[in-house]
């Protein structure tokens, strides 16, 4: 099945080996392991815990099936989809959880003005990096030029009311794409499930998208390692500890389809309605959730390196950023990502 949430794992956790069992820091560590939006999930707990393994992997599953019921595009009855299939203007019910994913997205769209646009789906799909995997083929400029004009956040309406949130369009044929938020929502629903749990100690990721809290079974702070962005390395670029705070990467080199030489990102420009030609290949944001990091990296990856360091200045983000250079990859980052670095 293809990625549902495509972004790639560019984040790696760095755990290590247990010490020898008489370490007086080292303490029993739990692992789960699973399948969810396409991809893998993990929870690693450290410390003793309320419940048993079995139980706490069948919480997870459930949060993370609800979740896939919410937003997947992959799902024909998810809520997602029939709004998309519908095409009536009328406000449509959605759950609590999707409209946050919603809000977070609306805020983060202006501050990037569109560039992280979750109504860029018509273009997406039609570049073959959505749900209906086909034989994938550089679309004519016409047929980019009537896919753009159903986008538009412009045209998508979150309203709340004593009854509930709703979910409008005014454009028939408007499809909304989750996918950018997916993974970052999807860790926090586990961060949520971890509290309900009594749970302190933990490291959780989904996709690209990791938070962590405590200490690992050693002891000692978890800590995540941003890889270096190239098909043919598994090399660190970074290792950073995360304090508590959600990071998510996003990358624009490990799903792509080529076409006489030309390699086309699943990174889509919705103002040029084409993949980012520029040379930012991957942008790592640590943020207080992971659903915040998750939208703010796809934004900043449209914007190029320029643009998105400029804005991670102004927002006072903790941003990390990966460019391709005639020399390799050089990287450059905000002072607020230097506080999460391991030195």
């Amino acid at each position: 099945m293809a990625n549902v949430f495509a972004k790639g794992l560019l984040l790696s956790l760095v755990l290590g080996l247990l010490t020898a069992c008489n370490d007086q820091n080292s303490r029993p560590q739990t692992d789960i392991d699973g399948k969810t939006m396409g991809t893998f999930y993990s929870v690693k707990v450290s410390g003793d815990m309320a419940i048993n393994k079995q139980q706490l992997q069948q919480q997870i599953d459930a949060v993370l099936e609800r979740a896939n019921d919410d937003i997947s595009t992959y799902r024909n009855d998810s809520v997602l989809s029939r709004f998309n299939q519908t095409r009536s203007a009328d406000p449509q019910p959605i759950p609590r959880g999707m409209a946050d994913i919603i809000l977070m997205a609306q805020r983060i769209g202006r501050d990037t003005q569109g560039a992280m646009n979750i109504t860029v789906g018509p273009l997406v799909n039609l570049w073959g990096f959505g749900p209906d995997k086909r034989v994938v083929k550089v679309p004519s400029q016409q047929q980019i030029d009537a896919a753009q004009k159903n986008v538009g956040l412009q045209h998508l309406k979150l309203i709340s009311d004593d009854r509930g949130e709703w979910l409008q369009k005014d454009l028939p044929d408007m499809y909304v794409d989750l996918s950018t938020l997916g993974e970052g929502y999807g860790v926090d629903q586990l961060v949520q499930l971890m509290a309900r749990n009594g749970i302190t100690n933990y490291l959780v990721s989904v996709g690209g998208a990791v938070s962590s809290r405590g200490v690992n079974g050693q002891g000692k702070a978890w800590r995540v390692a941003i890889q270096k962005p190239t098909d043919r390395e598994n090399a660190v670029q970074a290792l950073v500890d995360l304090q508590g705070y959600g990071i998510s990467t996003a990358g624009s080199y490990r799903n792509y389809f080529e076409q006489d030489g030309q390699r086309y990102s699943h990174v889509i420009d919705p103002t040029t309605g084409r993949p980012i030609t520029h040379r930012l290949v991957s942008a790592t944001v640590i943020a207080p959730t992971a659903l915040e990091a998750d939208g703010w990296d796809t934004g900043l990856m449209v914007l190029g390196t320029e643009k998105a360091l400029k804005l991670a200045e102004e927002k006072g983000l903790a941003v990390y950023l990966i460019s391709k250079t005639d020399q390799g990859f050089s990287a450059v980052m905000t002072p607020q990502f230097k506080a999460f670095l391991v030195k």
